[in-house]
């Protein structure tokens, strides 16, 4: 069975279970969950300790007894039964016992572009422990699309990157459906270890995943300012600051970049002549969550030759367009994957 518009206006949730964020929209409501994919647990009791933000600042500072745990890796739930618990968390028992009062609670939930049958039979699973008794699954670059306010629905084709924690998805969408897409294994994470191991290699100064933000901030400034660092050296153990060249930020992100580029590149072969002459003038939009990332956009310009914008609000597109859908705000069909019943 194709899925279709009434199918997705007949839901009541939507969800956007990424590997770095999670996030909720509910109709008639709005976005109810926008929190890390986090959850600490005391490994003695099996007891949450706390999820979201609270969680994400323990990574790397619990005891023995506490364990940080990310349930969901690269668009694919990983532990069913720790997602359940966190998303019941997020939600609230509000929201919860409202659900369970409806016995015919549909909810819809984003799953990554030719996902295979597990990663879909692990998001059912998921959103059935909150109480849904009908999943329907839809392909997130359609919705990161309609969130971006690209109209996905002409025949004019637009080309949108989704740039997650762990995988960048590309795509060319044109009358709805999916044209020609890439997925590729980098995202912010990936450049984030990209940079923290330059650092490493070339100061000889280490710092902790969450203290990526002093490199960024170097990778946003001028080629000829110097960003002052502070991490911990490798051979003594004590603090130490370091002056970092943005220059040399960027030359260490080239390798990881290239795979992007190199995608970029084949969606764009595989594109009819008539639609790469629309993405030439219409450009290319950048979403998720690492889109915001210093010099991503000029360096796919200047590899395509094409003019790249970023969506106002990248990291919130793809939940926001599956939210339009529900609320019935587009109005053609959007072809999407199969529903998987309960």
């Amino acid at each position: 069975m194709t899925l279709t518009l009434e199918h997705l206006r007949r839901c009541t949730v939507a969800a956007d279970l990424g590997a770095a964020r999670t996030r909720v929209y509910l109709r008639q409501t709005g976005l109810i969950v926008d929190e890390p994919s986090v959850v600490a647990v005391n490994t003695r009791t099996g007891s949450l300790i706390a999820v979201g933000t609270p969680a994400e600042r323990m990574a790397g500072r619990t005891p023995a007894n506490i364990r940080v745990v990310r349930p969901i890796s690269g668009g694919t739930v990983v532990d069913i039964q720790m997602a359940q618990r966190m998303l019941r968390a997020m939600v609230g028992a509000k929201h919860r016992r409202a659900w369970r009062r409806k016995p015919m609670l549909r909810a819809a939930v984003c799953i990554p572009h030719d996902a295979d049958p597990l990663t879909r039979r692990a998001m059912h699973e998921t959103l059935v422990g909150l109480g849904a008794r009908r999943v329907e699954l839809v392909d997130g670059l359609v919705t990161a699309g309609v969130g971006a306010g690209l109209p996905v629905e002409e025949p004019e084709a637009t080309m949108i990157v989704q740039c997650g924690a762990s995988t960048t998805q590309i795509a060319v969408l044109a009358l709805g459906s999916i044209v020609a897409a890439e997925k590729v294994p980098m995202g912010g994470e990936t450049i984030d270890r990209a940079l923290l191991q330059h650092l490493r290699n070339q100061h000889e100064v280490m710092l902790p995943s969450q203290a990526v933000r002093p490199l960024h901030t170097a990778l946003a400034s001028a080629a000829d300012a110097v960003t002052e660092v502070h991490g911990r050296d490798v051979a003594t153990g004590l603090g130490r600051t370091v002056m970092v060249d943005p220059e040399s930020l960027r030359a260490a992100l080239r390798a990881p970049l290239t795979g992007l580029l190199d995608a970029l590149r084949s969606v764009l072969h595989r594109c009819p002549p008539d639609l790469v002459a629309d993405l030439a003038e219409r450009g290319i939009v950048l979403t998720g969550g690492a889109a915001r990332l210093p010099g991503l956009d000029e360096a796919i310009r200047q590899h395509t030759g094409v003019s790249v914008t970023v969506a106002d609000e990248p990291g919130l597109c793809t939940v926001l367009g599956l939210g339009a859908l529900l609320e019935g705000r587009i109005t053609s069909q959007v072809p999407a994957p199969e529903a998987i019943p309960a």
